[in-house]
């Protein structure tokens, strides 16, 4: 089954649900270009969540979801007020959403969760998953420790609902690769980034348009909460603290407000500027539906290409 079947949206593409990013008039932005668009919960309580939902219904009639980090410390009203709202698509993060799925899936909501394990994706299909996204350690942010092209495939034989990659795909060519490997669509965030409607500091999308291949760190790994971002000066003393085995709250002292200075103040030295590998590929600002056509209509060429290829 095609992304596109399980969304009702033109391209098979959704939108990742960036923290202070993804607002609700960014993610409308994101459905009215042909992808969904997601609202990203990630710091905001379930009445902060509920005023960004209507923007976004107010700004699109197209399909659109919202993003649920269930380690939100309003989680429960969250969910609650994802029914009220009658939102229809959900992913899900940092946690099992078991407890809720009955009550989504009475309202009609489609419920996607992101993982980075198989494991993890045979839970979230026991637990009622219309599907999986299978989200690699190449993505910006929270990241896991498999690839793309290991985790995908697996996550594909190993359930019977549609799989969706994220993680490391700015490209029509990367996009075909993951359909090849079993993948009903993408998700992606970091090409996103540097849109014209993107509503992150202009800094920061410099900052993205400068990076090369390897211009992206991981931190946290000692803490078990492992975030790829921008090489900058916090990275390196987060790094160098990390090193010398500094405890959390040390570590969490240089970081704390760290991605609302990036995005917000467009702190690129001591902000934390979130951001997947595939930040070398980025080269210029545009329009969400530029990135979208593009991303979509190099695909099919690509796998027509493939199509011709022989081994």
């Amino acid at each position: 089954m095609n992304l596109t079947e399980l969304t009702g949206t033109k391209y098979p593409i959704i939108q990742g649900g960036m923290a202070n990013i993804a607002t609700g008039e960014f993610a409308a932005s994101v459905s009215n270009a042909g992808g969904l668009g997601l609202v990203a919960s990630g710091g905001m309580n379930a009445e902060q969540l509920r005023e960004q939902i209507k923007i976004c219904k107010s700004k699109t009639d197209k399909p659109f979801g919202v993003n649920l980090m269930l380690m939100n410390p309003d989680v429960d009203n969250i969910a609650q007020m994802l029914i009220e709202e009658k939102v229809q698509f959900i992913t899900t993060g940092a946690g099992n959403p078991g407890k809720y799925m009955a009550g989504w899936k009475a309202m009609g909501a489609k419920v996607f969760p992101v993982v980075a394990s198989v494991a993890l994706a045979k839970m979230m299909v026991r637990a009622g998953a219309d599907a999986i996204i299978a989200e690699g350690g190449e993505s910006g942010g929270h990241v896991g420790d498999m690839t793309t092209m290991t985790l995908l495939p697996q996550v594909v034989a190993a359930v019977d609902v549609p799989v969706i990659a994220a993680g490391g795909i700015a490209s029509g060519a990367q996009m075909a690769a993951a359909m090849l490997l079993g993948a009903c669509g993408v998700q992606i965030g970091t090409c996103l980034l540097v849109s014209e409607e993107c509503p992150i500091h202009d800094n920061y999308k410099q900052a993205l348009i400068k990076a090369k291949d390897n211009s992206t760190t991981v931190t946290g790994r000692s803490q078990g909460a492992p975030v790829r971002i921008i090489k900058n000066e916090m990275a390196r003393e987060y790094l160098k603290l990390e090193a010398e085995g500094a405890g959390r709250d040390e570590l969490e002292r240089i970081t704390l407000g760290g991605l609302r200075r990036a995005v917000v103040d467009g702190d690129i030295v001591r902000g934390s500027v979130m951001s997947g590998q595939v930040c070398g590929q980025l080269s210029a600002i545009r329009p969400v539906s530029e990135i979208l056509d593009d991303l979509y209509v190099n695909a099919k060429q690509s796998l027509s290409n493939a199509a011709n290829l022989a081994i």
